[in-house]
């Protein structure tokens, strides 16, 4: 089972990180969203990323004059999922709309092709609902900013053949990924864990335990974490974390993931961290 070519279904943060990086590395790709605007956003962050990593030493100047010659779009979804050996869904955290989307790739998309969501907390195996084969079905969990986070976290449903696991982690170590595998369970283990330590650093700063700077500055200097907890909740989102830890909340009813009121105030004032200048840090 080969990959040649990859359809990203979704323009935004994730998705056009993930279409980036698949050219980058080498894929055909396609990015796709629902209209023209927002495939103009995606193609504009994908240029920021690429010019980042060539004043980085990251990359040549022909490594992305390729690879933009490697990446097509369009709003038609069903073009572009015809012809794709995998598809990636990076659309936001419903359900209903995943659902959906998994109906569109049963009806236009190869019936050999890899079907994959980049959800980071919903049931693969509802997701795959709408296929007749889920065995093709695999969560591909990329983590934010893609080209330079080295995790995706596979997520194996109860179907999900060993030969899509297989496929799936080749495509990611060729975008330079290490890959974890893990069951189809709530939060699987990456937002289980990262929303366990927000969601409390979160109640800390709303107890006035220590600042924001000061909370985040024990992860960083006392456990070697790359960034704290608070920073990173603004540079995921906190209305993507806050739709995580409802989402785990419901599942397990737990006052662990019970979100935190600071959280859903935040939330309601607009502040949803770096991508609106403020969260629980002020962005210039």
């Amino acid at each position: 089972m080969k990959v040649g070519r990859i359809a990203v279904i979704g323009a935004g943060t994730m998705g056009n990180g993930i279409a980036g990086q698949a050219a980058m590395s080498g894929y055909e790709v396609i990015l796709n969203d629902v209209d023209d605007e927002r495939i103009a956003y995606g193609f504009e962050m994908i240029d920021r990323t690429w010019s980042k990593g060539l004043q980085r030493g990251k990359a040549t100047q022909d490594d992305i004059d390729k690879a933009r010659g490697r990446l097509l779009s369009t709003a038609d979804i069903s073009a572009a999922i015809q012809q794709a050996d995998l598809i990636i869904e990076a659309v936001p955290e419903r359900m209903e709309l995943k659902q959906k989307l998994f109906q569109v790739f049963e009806t236009h998309a190869p019936k050999t092709a890899i079907l994959g969501s980049n959800t980071s907390s919903l049931s693969i195996d509802d997701i795959a609902q709408p296929v007749t084969d889920p065995s093709r079905v695999v969560g591909m969990h990329f983590f934010n900013p893609v080209a330079a986070s080295k995790l995706v976290e596979l997520v194996r449903g109860s179907q999900t053949s060993d030969e899509v696991i297989d496929a799936s982690r080749e495509v990611a170590e060729r975008m330079g990924k290490q890959c974890i595998v893990v069951r189809n369970s709530p939060g699987f283990a990456t937002s289980r864990l990262g929303i366990t330590l927000g969601n409390e650093a979160m109640r800390m700063f709303q107890e006035s335990v220590a600042s924001a700077e000061d909370i985040d500055k024990a992860m960083v200097l006392g456990y070697k974490h790359p960034i704290g907890p608070l920073a990173l909740t603004d540079l995921v989102g906190l209305d993507v974390r806050l739709a995580i830890t409802e989402h785990l909340y419901e599942q397990f009813g737990t006052d662990t993931f019970k979100a935190p009121a600071v959280l859903r105030e935040k939330v309601a004032q607009g502040k949803l961290g770096k991508k609106t200048g403020e969260g629980f840090y002020v962005y210039g």
